[in-house]
């Protein structure tokens, strides 16, 4: 099959791009196209693909690529799908903006539109000048929680279209946990107007060998292994922090609120783990925790972690992180973070840390995505005889590590907050 722009003489091959293993989902046609999948299984780069080879191949069809929160699309969607144009040799055609957010292609007016399900109005009310808006792409659907979310985000996709056209919606996630609802919705029951697959790095032939030694090295935790490696459901038992729930909050309002204090804590990231921080306000009284925003990316030099917190508005905050980076530490407070400091370590610290936070009620605002999904599957791990033991996972715990370092000074029996500096 041989992608084809008229006059303009591009013409590509498309095996060659895509790869193996996708054939079904390329071919599908019906209402719904579910992946679940490993990391590395090239899931979002074949999505990508897709997506520019309908908007060249049918001047009928515009997509909507949706988020949970519209601040992460321009880093992840919208750049893969740059990545495709230009993989596919096209750049020539399409034009690329950031204010706002999409992407047009040129020959015809056609439209890639990006929207955060974290401001529902700009979701509903979506109109396109050349042909239908009858495609939409949800990456890391695993975000979206409610699923009466994703069903209004399904309506949208409606209206009469010309014959032989059709509406369809893509899915694509990592499927960490079996309690999510997409598991029920399209996987345990088979549908025909529904592809369910799973895909895995296997399915990826791009790869390098220094890939496929990450992978060989995550067999040594076969839990992780079972859903990072091949894609297969997690399995959630024993959470660590169950009362918890997921709800929208004016930070500002919290933080005018009497016994109310900030906590701010950063964990630093390697070479594949991410720096994250974590940002929340406490009221000691009522014994609640705020989780009002976070930073968790990967890759990021001591100077990435300064700017990103600057940006963010938090270089001014008392900010308490790990420990076993005191050089990190001593260059961030030397080039502008001024109140960062080492948190504690030493014997059962992280235990002694997990029963201050036990003693809180945790609520965590939409917008933190990465933190709903450590939280939901941070557990207490097991033995070789499958029995579980008094001490977390060793995963999922990023931003976990972070709350804990933010929560040190916090004494979980009176809630009162320890001045160290």
């Amino acid at each position: 099959m041989k992608l084809k722009i008229k006059d303009n003489q591009v013409v590509v091959h498309l095996p060659s791009i895509v790869g193996k293993h996708y054939g079904a989902f390329w071919r599908f046609k019906g209402r719904y196209k579910a992946v679940k999948g490993s990391r590395a299984s090239k899931k979002s780069s074949t999505q990508s693909l897709k997506v520019i080879t309908e908007i060249i191949e049918n001047p009928h069809i515009n997509w909507l690529v949706v988020r949970k929160v519209e601040r992460t699309l321009r880093d992840s969607c919208y750049a893969q799908l740059k990545w495709a144009i230009h993989r596919l040799k096209v750049d020539n055609f399409f034009k690329c903006s950031t204010s706002p957010l999409e992407i047009t292609y040129k020959p015809t007016g056609q439209k890639i539109l990006f929207r955060g399900l974290d401001d529902p109005l700009k979701v509903t009310s979506i109109t396109v000048e050349v042909g239908s808006l009858c495609r939409l792409w949800i990456e890391e659907a695993y975000e979206i929680t409610s699923e009466e979310a994703f069903d209004r985000l399904d309506e949208s996709i409606r209206g009469q279209l010309p014959k032989g056209m059709y509406h369809q919606v893509v899915l694509t996630f990592n499927p960490w946990s079996d309690r999510h609802w997409l598991k029920k919705r399209f996987f345990d029951e088979p549908n025909p107007n529904v592809l369910a697959t799973t895909t895995n790095y296997m399915c990826n032939e791009f790869l390098s060998d220094a890939d496929l030694i990450l992978f060989e090295e995550m067999k040594k935790n076969p839990r992780r292994y079972r859903t990072a490696g091949l894609g297969e459901w997690g399995i959630v038992e024993g959470l660590v922090y169950e009362n918890w729930e997921e709800r929208a909050f004016d930070a500002h309002e919290i933080s005018n609120r009497p016994n109310v204090r900030s906590a701010f804590g950063m964990d630093f990231g390697y070479v594949n783990d991410p720096s994250t921080l974590f940002c929340g306000l406490v009221d000691t009284v009522a014994r609640e925790i705020y989780v009002f925003d976070e930073m968790y990316e990967n890759g990021m030099s001591n100077e990435d972690i300064l700017k990103k917190v600057s940006e963010m508005g938090y270089a001014k905050e008392r900010i308490k992180a790990d420990s076993a980076e005191p050089k990190s530490i001593a260059y961030l407070r030397k080039a502008g973070l001024n109140r960062i400091r080492a948190a504690k370590k030493g014997p059962d610290s992280i235990r002694a840390g997990i029963s201050i936070i036990q003693d809180y009620k945790i609520i965590i605002h939409p917008r933190c995505v990465n933190f709903i999904t450590e939280i939901s599957n941070y557990t207490w791990d097991k033995d070789k005889f499958d029995n579980m033991v008094n001490k977390p996972i060793d995963d999922f715990n990023h931003l976990m590590d972070a709350m804990r370092y933010a929560m040190e000074e916090f004494d979980g029996r009176k809630g009162v907050r320890l001045m160290t500096y």
